[in-house]
């Protein structure tokens, strides 16, 4: 039996870091690359300047090499709706997902709901890793409704608390991700 990773030439993997405004994917990206980062990072004019003071409008792009020398090209989506037309572009041969979700916001659970779903083409044909962002403060049981909300629409998935400011625990929300892949 093959799986996604056979067709890969060059051990390199392509790999979409997904989320709401403020979940952490520029941040993330720039921790895990072992490249300079591409970002496309711009002053937010609308109703983001509450949340912070750029945005994302086109993508975030790094590299990470894996210990065994493998590549990961990370890229990274702007997190308003109305740049998810880029969305649909960068997940164009990627092999797995991994979303970002903040816990501070009104709903965290109906994040993963609405992200998921514009992202679900590639979740079907891969992998996805769910990271939960500012959780410092949030009860543990965030992390349960959002396996819970997985389990129930039959998306295999790890969910795991990270900080996307320290790159260990994103290098292990990556190996996740590559694992789920292979498998």
């Amino acid at each position: 039996m093959s799986s996604l990773l056979d067709n890969i030439p060059n051990n390199t993997y392509k790999i979409i870091i997904a989320g709401p405004v403020g979940a952490g994917k520029t941040e993330a990206i720039r921790v895990l690359s072992d490249k300079d980062v591409v970002s496309t990072e711009e002053a937010a004019s609308d109703e983001v300047q509450q949340i912070k003071k750029t945005t994302t409008v086109a993508m975030d792009y790094g590299i990470m090499k894996l210990d065994s020398g493998e590549q990961v090209r990370l890229y990274g989506t702007p997190g308003q709706k109305r740049f998810d037309f880029m969305w649909e572009i960068l997940s164009e041969n990627a092999l797995g997902l991994i979303l970002l979700i903040n816990a501070t916001t009104d709903d965290p659970v109906q994040d993963l709901k609405d992200y998921l779903q514009s992202f679900i083409p590639l979740v079907q044909g891969s992998a996805l890793v769910v990271g939960v962002t500012h959780a410092e403060n949030v009860a543990w049981d965030l992390h349960q409704r959002l396996s819970d909300y997985l389990i129930s629409i039959d998306i295999p998935a790890n969910v795991m608390t990270v900080d996307a400011r320290e790159k260990d625990q994103m290098r292990q929300l990556v190996r996740a991700l590559v694992y789920a892949i292979a498998e």
